[in-house]
């Protein structure tokens, strides 16, 4: 019997659903306590995921939901280039 790969899952903190990591955009708060966008999804720090839907990201920076799971404030120009990533 072939084994079946298992696909990783993360939560998107707008809408709170389960998806496949690929599908996810992630923000990083690094250990000297920045924040950024990891392309990669192996950055070292406190991660949060985020659907590439605009709405996801509306709600979620309605409710400042990236900003508790980061423990942090997100300047606004994190959240420009947050937007600039999920538009594209």
């Amino acid at each position: 019997m072939p084994k079946i790969k298992r696909i990783p899952q993360r939560l998107c903190v707008g809408c709170q659903e389960m998806k496949p990591k690929k599908e996810l955009l992630r923000i990083v708060r690094t250990p000297d306590e920045g924040i950024t966008i990891d392309q990669t999804g192996k950055r070292a720090g406190r991660g949060v995921y985020i659907c590439l839907n605009p709405e996801c990201l509306k709600i979620a920076r309605k409710g400042k939901r990236i900003e508790k799971a980061l423990k942090t404030p997100i300047p606004p120009d994190v959240y420009g280039k947050i937007e600039e990533e999920v538009m594209h």
